[in-house]
């Protein structure tokens, strides 16, 4: 049974704990335009039934189930929340690199983050939902603002592993449909693909009024590519496929096709009014969280 302690250390929770006033500070910046009326009042949504004990309120009971079954039965609702939030998290391939003895893979790095920001909102009263994805989406998991569905986005995270690979303009343009009230889309990857593709279906999710946030995973070697010495590349969306090479044949291309990337990528989240925030796993998340919401709520 996977635990929130299964991904999150004591000092994590510490430092989520700094973080909470900050975020909330953040979240409501977050909400502006997402709701009519998001602070005034008290709305509801129906969450559940439940069998009536002596005490309940009889106003509560819901006569039709009565009609139907002959029990008392009490009809439980939650308030909708500020910020309904859904993590997007990759699970191609590629995130499954982990650089070395010692180091996280970049999956491990995400679910570490994902966790962290459903713990942080849960505690805050703000809803989270999830969904994982390689050549397809493989979980969706509705947004909930109950603390109980940590243990629900938990228990996917610990059972979830990296897959094929994916085309993420596909999969996103597939997701919208899914997502029918507008709110924050947290997408935690490592972008990798065709650039334009991934760019239009961010404009879908635009198109439809979300406000999106990009947690872009790197590893060091992805950055620096520091190799030396004939080395075998393995394809991790692909099994099976190795090449041996000679680095210094690669590198000064490498280096300007990632340059290229990353590039295009970022004019093109600016002009979609997207964040794009960079994460690289030798860097602790609570710490690389903590700078990003800094930033955000100086900015105003």
């Amino acid at each position: 049974m996977a635990h929130v302690s299964d991904f999150l250390l004591p000092s994590d929770l510490q430092r989520i704990s700094n973080l909470q006033v900050l975020a909330r500070q953040v979240v409501e910046g977050f909400t502006t335009g997402l709701h009519r009326s998001p602070h005034k009042g008290t709305s509801v949504e129906f969450k559940q039934h439940r069998q009536y004990v002596p005490g309940d309120e009889i106003r509560r009971i819901d006569w039709r189930v009565f009609a139907r079954s002959d029990r008392y039965y009490i009809r439980e609702y939650e308030e909708e929340t500020n910020l309904r939030a859904t993590i997007i998290l990759d699970r191609s391939g590629s995130m499954d690199y982990g650089g070395g003895p010692g180091k996280v893979s970049k999956y491990e790095y995400a679910t570490r983050l994902a966790a962290c920001l459903s713990y942080l909102m849960l505690q805050q009263s703000d809803g989270v939902g999830l969904v994982t994805f390689d050549t397809k989406i493989r979980r969706y998991i509705p947004v909930r603002s109950r603390v109980s569905h940590l243990k629900v986005i938990i228990d996917e995270l610990q059972s979830g592993k990296p897959g094929a690979e994916t085309e993420l303009g596909t999969v996103f343009h597939d997701l919208v449909p899914k997502l029918h009230r507008r709110g924050l889309l947290v997408v935690i990857s490592d972008c990798f693909g065709e650039v334009s593709s991934f760019l239009k279906a961010l404009a879908h999710f635009r198109h439809a009024h979300h406000e999106i946030l990009i947690f872009q995973i790197w590893d060091r070697d992805e950055l620096e590519f520091p190799f030396r010495g004939w080395t075998q590349f393995d394809c991790l969306e692909r099994d099976g496929v190795k090449h041996l090479l000679d680095p210094a044949l690669l590198r000064e291309a490498y280096l300007e096709n990632l340059r290229v990337f990353r590039d295009d990528l970022t004019k093109g989240c600016r002009r979609h009014k997207v964040d794009l925030v960079p994460f690289c796993t030798d860097e602790p998340y609570a710490n690389a969280l903590a700078a990003y919401l800094s930033r955000r709520l100086a900015r105003g």
